[in-house]
């Protein structure tokens, strides 16, 4: 049975093994792997150490660590057997989060379902082993979880399980510190990601809390896969995006704009990461990109430089060189989200023109479409209906996971008098004249690789321009002429015009 432990199996099927959906996304053993070999080599070696998964689903992470810790432990712990009971029952623990998920673990970590039967690996005293799995309530206030922000109308249907996390509940921690000491040195896994907040479309993330519950614990090390929306948007992410790009103990991340290199046939928006907490081995990050066969890095990074992570290393410079002009930001010309009032799905214009009616711009199954309507009908942001617009698409690229990246929609000119639904931003002007040179800046490579740097998600919110310096509305920008202006090198042009499309005029 111990010689499990040693040998590779071929094939895998935790490698082919289908999702539960986006949200609880099963981790292929290679991608496992690489994330443990953020770990210092010592880990493996220690019989000390306790290992906690807190989020569990098929066992992949307690299996993979629990082979490592076989082979750095031959040394400590000679005898075969001997050292595969230490580890499983000293050693290697974990949280499932469903009681499904918590019956494949075991399965794949005790070779049955049963950790105290017959064909169990090691034979423990009670069924689950080390691997806890127990119903625990939302404590809900008003309809809603104050823990995990889940809503009861959502999470509470009979028979169905309330995905009341254990790790990230108080009740489900008490109840876990009274089978097994929460005490760990090293704490890994993929937490599950969202939860639903509402009944719209909209979805709270939740991994965020099983990385600060982990890090409150104070392990030695905390290694996670979580998605990558963090680095610039994401609702609710601001304070947990500030903390870890202050963290100077996050030591490795691993970035991939494309979730798909990562988990086959899942997408997950924003792309994913992976990273090393390390407590007491404070200091620069050494970040690593990765898209397809290009591998940028690693570099050393301070990662609370910006606000946001810059996840294009290379790109560093550049901003750097335009933001030391100290510019205004264009975002003092841009509207606000829904600044008119009118969400996406606004439908109460009509296609006929008729007196005192007013054109009102919206995209509409993927078309551009003007509409009418009365101009007294408009009760937001009034005093904008009479400037110049250019109107750009909040909605526009996949946020770089294939480059180089168009970033944007074409922008469109829209004249005074006019409106726009939540469809569009819109940058404002008192003339003709100017709204052509900010569509012509728009336009050009420079402007959207700026945008790209805060935008890793399909939509382009406000904040997502701020790094974008605002021109002299009084001529046609163009590319070469914005280098000459930033002092942008001919190597640096090309890494733009490397990741960034040319729009068509």
């Amino acid at each position: 049975m111990t010689t499990e432990y040693l040998v590779a199996n071929q094939p895998d099927i935790l490698e082919v093994i289908s999702n539960l959906s986006n949200d609880e996304v099963f981790t292929p053993p290679r991608v496992v792997n690489a994330v443990l070999d953020l770990l210092p080599d010592e880990v493996w070696s220690d019989p000390s150490l306790r290992w906690l998964d807190p989020g569990c689903k098929t066992g992949v992470f307690p299996r993979e660590i629990t082979k490592r810790l076989m082979v750095g432990l031959q040394e400590a712990i000679p005898n075969e057997e001997e050292r595969l009971e230490h580890i499983l029952k000293n050693m290697v623990f974990a949280i499932a989060i469903t009681e499904l998920t918590s019956l494949m673990a075991r399965r794949t970590l005790y070779c049955s379902k049963d950790a105290s039967g017959e064909h169990s690996a090691v034979k423990f005293p009670k069924s689950s082993g080390n691997i806890w799995f127990e119903r625990v309530e939302h404590p809900y206030e008003k309809g809603r979880c104050p823990e995990c922000s889940g809503s009861s109308e959502q999470l509470e249907r009979d028979g169905r399980d309330n995905y009341a996390y254990g790790f990230i509940h108080a009740a489900g921690r008490s109840k876990i510190e009274k089978e097994m000491n929460m005490k760990f040195d090293v704490i890994v896994g993929n937490p599950p990601y969202q939860m639903d907040s509402d009944g719209s479309n909209r979805s709270m993330p939740i991994y965020n809390q099983f990385v600060e519950q982990a890090k409150a614990m104070k392990p030695k090390y905390v290694a996670m896969i979580i998605p990558s929306r963090w680095m610039t948007t994401g609702l609710g992410l601001g304070e947990f995006r500030s903390d870890i790009l202050q963290d100077k103990r996050i030591r490795n991340l691993v970035d991939y704009p494309n979730a798909n290199e990562v988990f086959p046939g899942v997408e997950i928006k924003g792309g994913v990461c992976y990273f090393l907490w390390s407590r007491d081995r404070p200091g620069m990050c050494s970040m690593t990109l990765i898209r397809g066969e290009n591998k940028e890095g690693p570099t050393n990074r301070d990662l609370g430089e910006f606000d946001v992570l810059v996840r294009d290393s290379r790109a560093l410079d550049i901003l750097r060189k335009i933001l030391a002009h100290e510019e205004l930001s264009i975002t003092e010309i841009l509207a606000a989200d829904k600044e008119f009032g009118m969400t996406s799905n606004f439908s109460g214009y009509t296609l006929k023109e008729y007196v005192k009616a007013i054109p009102l711009h919206v995209i509409k199954s993927g078309k551009r479409i003007t509409g009418r309507m009365p101009r007294s009908s408009i009760l937001k942001s009034a005093q904008l209906i009479d400037t110049w617009k250019v109107l750009i698409p909040a909605a526009g690229s996949d946020g770089g996971q294939k480059i180089p990246d168009a970033v944007l929609g074409a922008p469109l000119i829209a004249s005074s008098p006019s409106a726009c639904t939540q469809s569009y931003l819109f940058f404002f002007i008192d003339s003709e004249m100017g709204a052509r040179s900010i569509e012509s800046y728009l336009r050009t490579r420079f402007f959207r690789f700026l945008v790209s740097l805060r935008k890793n998600t399909q939509h382009a919110t406000r904040a997502t321009y701020t790094w974008v310096p605002q021109q002299k509305w009084t001529k046609t920008w163009t590319d070469a002429e914005l280098y000459k202006k930033y002092d942008i090198t001919k190597k640096e042009q090309a890494h733009i015009e490397s990741m960034i499309k040319e729009m068509a005029q």
